[in-house]
């Protein structure tokens, strides 16, 4: 199961949730296919004012999305291209809603799960 959290600016992230959660599913789904919606899980994380840095300097133009994966996405043959595509979809998704501003500062990482350490409700997640 795709499980993104994204963090933002909370000045730059209320009132925008339903939007961003809606933006961002249909990321996964133009990536992955539709049956993955229903499969997509989003954790939205609003960072207080003074409590986003780069450079030393508080700033309110810096998102990160950081997306859980099955390692296998890893191992296909097209890997290079569904990385790529999810990387641009998911930025995409938060400057269409959130602010093109937020651009160049929008971090997206993909962190693999072999799955044998993916668990689901308490069990270990089916393949």
């Amino acid at each position: 199961m795709p499980h993104l959290t994204v963090h933002l600016p909370e000045n730059r992230l209320t009132g925008k949730e339903p939007l961003l959660v809606a933006a961002l599913t249909d990321a996964i789904v133009d990536v992955y296919g539709a049956w993955a919606r229903d499969l997509v899980s989003v954790r939205l994380s609003g960072v207080p004012a003074g409590r986003y840095a780069q450079g030393g300097k508080a700033v309110d133009t810096n998102a990160s999305v950081v997306l859980g994966v099955r390692a296998g996405v890893f191992d296909r043959p097209d890997a290079a291209e569904i990385t790529a595509r999810l990387g641009t979809a998911l930025t995409d998704a938060v400057t269409r809603v959130v602010g093109e501003d937020l651009r160049a500062g929008t971090m997206v990482e993909l962190v693999a799960s072999p799955p044998e350490r993916t668990f689901v409700g308490g069990a270990l997640a089916a393949g």
